[in-house]
């Protein structure tokens, strides 16, 4: 009879552990959960790529990064994992790599607009400004209107190439979908001081000619 009974850490099942982990806020008490349900189930792919999510927002990336791979050896088309390894990877600054993680997110799910945003963000810590570009107007043509972050990534880089009113605009967007965004209010008040330097040394230069 014992052979069949469920298999139980503390009282609880696999199951049980992983809806505890997914339910807790604090990230240790969330890490400490999954880790009890992959005991009992260490097949699960969702629940390594939940582990692997509460130890990198701990800042523990290198053991982030196994728990991600332990979930796409599991299941290679599991477009979360891709996308959370190569956030962590970008955490890291291994940005080439990790835009292959988010290439991969985007073969299995092309509408994927936090793998677009974020393979903007590498793209931009690259310097392939034009590139990065393109991956925010790509999540602005799926979602326009729902998230200020695209807006104010996009306005950042566009600040980068000197095209201060084009990230003005931007940034202005950013703060209609959220009026509390501090990043891009921010944003928006050291583009406008740039601005107003540019444009005072421009009427400069054009006067002394």
């Amino acid at each position: 009879m014992g052979l069949f009974r469920k298999k139980e850490i503390e009282g609880k099942t696999a199951e049980e552990w992983f809806e505890l982990g997914l339910e807790e806020q604090d990230p240790e008490k969330r890490l400490e959960c999954f880790s009890k349900g992959l005991k009992l189930d260490p097949k699960n792919a969702a629940a390594w790529n939940d582990k692997g999510f509460a130890l990198a927002v701990l800042g523990r990336y290198r053991e982030a990064l196994r728990c991600f791979n332990k979930a796409l050896k599991l299941d290679p088309k599991y477009a979360g994992a891709w996308y959370n390894k190569g956030t962590t990877l970008t955490d890291l600054e291994r940005c080439r790599e990790a835009l292959k993680c988010f290439d991969r997110a985007l073969e299995i799910d092309p509408k994927y607009v936090a793998a677009w945003n974020n393979k903007g963000t590498a793209l931009g810590m690259l310097e392939r400004y034009e590139e990065a570009l393109r991956c925010f107007d790509k999540v602005l043509e799926i979602e326009p209107n729902k998230y200020p972050y695209p807006w104010n990534n996009k306005g950042s880089i566009l600040r980068i190439l000197g095209r201060y009113e084009e990230a003005l605009r931007c940034y202005d967007k950013a703060l209609e979908i959220d009026p509390e965004f501090e990043q891009a209010r921010n944003n928006k008040r050291d583009t406008e001081k740039i601005l107003r330097i540019a444009r005072k040394m421009q009427k400069g230069g054009s006067e002394d000619g």
